[in-house]
């Protein structure tokens, strides 16, 4: 039996046809007729409660989500910091020696020290791999020693024009690291890094010789200012040595050192750069006690006979 039509439906046709369709749908869900208020409904209800577990981890991950750039920034910059800050320090004693035309005041043993510490430490990484950034600072201070020790080759050759010429074919123990031509310091080189190459290649399975490795590599880098110092011991002066090169040693050294204890990088790092950054502060106190109070000049024994004899 069908429901008898309303008066308004008698009038309006088409009314009645749109209520018959209205009366086979299923009613519409209540949430499409709330529109935005169910939303926000739903986000308070999947939003966790004060007390609830889950908020103190929402709240972190939220605040700590703008630090993170600022992070990976820090740690890229502190990385950075230690490819290209150990090469730093010699740009002023670069430019002094190109300028004045003299690299007496600067001891190339320098250069021999880091090339030795820095062709270990890359052989080290063989056996035990350990942060990309102290990879490619050694592989940079290789290059840089080299560019030093062809500047003060070229400078000292050219101020001895009588001086006897020296070749590392020559095998002379009493003249070692001063030849003449910077093709010799280059032979040496690849001569050591011949023979240290296969020492690591035959004892690479060795954790002792890697280990062992890793002390020589590190201790010959922390021996990097000895000669430094016994120069100017020696000549009782820091005349012609930058002291922009020292402060940068003892900043660098210091800055290093506390990125090898904060990253846990293998123990030997740490003592190296400490005994690095207690040499550098042994010559800034030279550099302090030769200007406060001058040495006498050393009077050497022919210069003391031709006064007596004049």
């Amino acid at each position: 039996m069908s429901a008898e039509p309303l008066p308004e439906q008698r009038s309006r046709p088409w009314a009645r046809g749109r209520s018959r369709g209205a009366a086979s749908r299923p009613a519409a869900p209540a949430r499409l007729k709330l529109g935005g208020r169910r939303r926000t409904a739903v986000a308070r209800r999947e939003r966790p409660r004060a007390g609830s577990p889950l908020a103190p981890a929402m709240e972190a991950g939220g605040a700590a989500g703008p630090l993170v750039p600022v992070q990976q920034l820090a740690a890229w910059g502190a990385a950075g910091a230690m490819v290209f800050g150990g090469v730093v320090p010699y740009i002023p004693q670069y430019r002094q020696i190109r300028r004045t035309q003299n690299a007496e005041g600067f001891s190339a043993y320098v250069c021999l020290v880091l090339l030795v510490a820095n062709i270990l430490r890359i052989l080290f990484w063989f056996g035990r791999r350990f942060e990309a950034p102290l990879l490619w600072q050694s592989i940079i201070m290789i290059v840089t020693m080299l560019l030093m020790l062809k500047l003060c080759t070229e400078v000292r050759v050219a101020n001895e024009l009588n001086a006897k010429r020296r070749c590392f074919a020559d095998l002379d123990l009493k003249h070692f690291w001063r030849w003449s031509r910077f093709a010799d310091y280059v032979q040496c080189v690849l001569a050591f890094c011949a023979l240290a190459g296969y020492l690591t290649y035959l004892w690479l399975d060795s954790a002792l010789f890697v280990e062992l490795l890793g002390f020589l590599a590190v201790f010959t880098e922390a021996m990097l200012g000895v000669p430094q110092l016994y120069r100017n011991y020696r000549n009782g002066s820091t005349e012609g040595m930058s002291v922009k090169m020292v402060l940068m040693w003892t900043s660098g050294d210091t800055f290093k050192t506390v990125y090898f204890i904060l990253n846990q990088a293998p123990f030997q790092f740490s003592i190296c750069g400490l005994l690095q950054v207690l040499v550098d502060m042994a010559i800034l106190l030279q550099v302090y006690l030769y200007s406060s109070y001058p040495q006498k000049p050393v009077s050497h024994p022919t210069h003391t006979a031709s006064t007596k004899a004049l």
